[in-house]
């Protein structure tokens, strides 16, 4: 299947389908389009529909002056020392910090000519949409192994939504064999910071055509913040900070980041009880007669034969939860935050049981 700029699809989450209004965007988080969706909701509404850690990193204090100066650049180089320490980059000029993974996505895609463009799907829409604005033509694959004479090919590991994961082997060949062709492999590793160990490519980008992306928000909790990295060989590294410009993050972010990259207890204590959460919620989904197929940590997929009609139920409970379009028997969750919101989500589900 290929996809133009003017013509694209979803590859994964899927609003339109919710009949929502012109410009709702077709990823989580949108408690405006809900409220339209679901008017009379019980409110506050439980937003389960992202994979966002329900829990943020607790935010440090800010002195005033920081939001009145520009962002330092020592202060942007010890974020870049810090995310290369955390995230196993080989140096900080491996690190290219910016405003959220999101805006490096099409300048990702063209540090290579417009070509053929190999997505690995389903995943996250963005990367078909990024690599169409940067000229390629996208098609949707399944496999690394069928990506052909791709150019560019784009995989995300863990996989959003069903948490697939890519064994390392199978990555590093994919990128030898487009390195032949002078092709990048892109690897969105927004979900590694709940990976297994070890199974970054984030040590291996000094082989020159690799890109693994990471994101800050997701599992630091803190996705308003908009902080992201790209961990690529220096000179690629350097082509794209070239492309952001001076003071990309914004000062606050470089603060927060720092602090947060650093706090080796949070992460681990983190992670355990991601973990823990995450069991809960396999437990819960399937006293209800869901079949778990995977996710992270940071959400969960599951298969119901009624998947929208459980969306729905759900939202007229005021949680919102996704489905797909090309998957109408799945249906994604994420943690709730607070033991009240794991009563109020056992609640609907079990409603939703007795009513089957």
């Amino acid at each position: 299947m290929s996809v133009s700029a003017t013509d694209m699809i979803s590859f994964g989450d899927d609003l339109l389908s919710y009949n929502l209004p012109p410009g709702d965007s077709d990823h989580g988080g949108q408690l405006g389009a809900a409220r339209r969706l679901f008017p009379g909701a019980v409110e506050p509404f439980l937003d389960l529909s992202t994979g966002i850690n329900p829990n943020p990193y607790p935010l440090p204090h800010l002195a005033a002056e920081i939001f009145a100066r520009l962002p330092d650049g020592d202060a942007a180089a010890a974020l870049a020392a810090i995310a290369a320490e955390a995230y196993g980059a080989p140096s900080p000029a491996a690190i290219v910090s910016a405003p959220g993974t999101q805006i490096l996505l099409p300048m990702v895609a063209g540090l290579v000519r417009a070509g053929r463009a190999a997505v690995v799907t389903p995943t996250y829409f963005e990367h078909a949409r990024a690599a169409a604005l940067a000229g390629h033509r996208v098609a949707e694959i399944r496999d690394l192994d069928t990506a052909g004479d791709a150019a560019i090919v784009f995989v995300t590991n863990p996989n959003n939504p069903d948490g697939r994961l890519f064994a390392k082997n199978d990555l590093l060949a994919a990128a030898k064999q487009l390195q032949a062709r002078g092709g990048l492999l892109v690897v969105d590793e927004a979900f590694m910071d709940v990976g297994p160990p070890g199974s970054s490519l984030s040590a291996d980008i000094g082989r020159g055509n690799i890109v693994v992306l990471r994101s800050f928000g997701k599992f630091f909790g803190l996705a308003g913040v908009r902080l992201g990295f790209a961990l690529a060989a220096p000179p690629l590294a350097a082509r794209l900070a070239a492309r952001l410009g001076p003071w990309a993050v914004s000062a606050p972010a470089l603060a927060i980041g720092t602090k947060a990259l650093a706090d080796r207890a949070w992460i681990e204590t983190t992670r355990r009880r991601l973990k823990r959460g995450a069991a809960r919620l396999d437990a819960m989904l399937r006293e209800a007669g869901l079949e778990i197929l995977g996710g992270t940590t940071l959400f969960r997929l599951a298969r119901a034969a009624a998947a929208k009609e459980c969306f729905h139920h759900l939202g007229r409970a005021g949680i919102l939860s996704r489905v797909f379009r090309e998957q109408p028997t799945w249906l994604r969750l994420g943690l709730p935050a607070a033991e009240p919101d794991w009563q109020r989500l056992r609640i609907a589900m079990a409603a939703w049981r007795d009513k089957g």
